[in-house]
């Protein structure tokens, strides 16, 4: 699964409708361009992919201000939602996901009701569970690494990535469970895009004509 289909359907969903500019903008306020693939060109491209996939609906609207073609906004298609969803739920419990799609996950694990969010990092939990009792069949940790040559610190690394994985988790758990957050029906939202007009303090550059649609 890749981070960058999950990170551009929630920015856009976030908007309601929104420009590439725009969730270039987020996704690099989120910090996102340093701990994933959403790149510009990776932004854009996925823009328009999804667009033709019907996850998302292109609206062409005024001239860009960059003086290129018509300014593209896009808005997410009742199954974009779907799959925005879907790919949410998959990033939460995932335990062999890359690091970036379950901070894309993360990011967005509000848009869930708090007890399903808490269900899906329970899932999360016994996966990891799982997999580290399918390493530790080959490997004993108390034994330490050295007993399969330096090709155990490969395994000791799995169990101990397993292990912090799952304590981790376990935290977020108890402070969802104790009512950190607002999540889906609860109430008015965290908002974490930058309003309109707002400068970017970790913008990697100023947008190229043509950067808008």
């Amino acid at each position: 699964m890749s981070a960058i289909r999950l990170l551009v359907l929630g920015a856009v969903r976030m908007h309601g409708r929104a420009h590439g500019y725009q969730v270039r903008n987020d996704l690099e306020f989120w910090g996102a361009h340093e701990w994933s693939n959403a790149k510009p060109g990776s932004i854009y491209h996925a823009l328009k992919q999804m667009a033709k996939q019907g996850l998302l609906k292109a609206h062409e609207v005024a001239p860009s201000t960059a003086g290129g073609p018509p300014r593209t906004e896009y808005e997410i298609t009742e199954q974009g939602t779907e799959e925005y969803l879907s790919l949410l739920r998959e990033a939460l419990t995932s335990y062999d996901q890359k690091m970036d799609v379950l901070s894309a996950g993360i990011g967005f694990i509000v848009d869930l009701p708090r007890a399903e969010a808490v269900d899906l990092l329970k899932q999360r939990v016994e996966g990891l569970r799982e997999w580290r009792a399918s390493v530790t069949e080959y490997y004993t940790p108390q034994d330490g690494p050295e007993q399969l040559g330096h090709i155990g610190e490969i395994m000791n690394f799995w169990v101990h990535s397993a292990d912090a994985g799952a304590e981790w988790t376990r935290g977020l758990i108890e402070r969802i469970e104790n009512g950190a957050y607002v999540f889906s029906g609860e109430g008015e939202p965290f908002v974490g895009v930058l309003p309109e007009g707002e400068e970017n303090p970790y913008a990697t550059g100023e947008p190229h004509p043509g950067d808008e649609n």
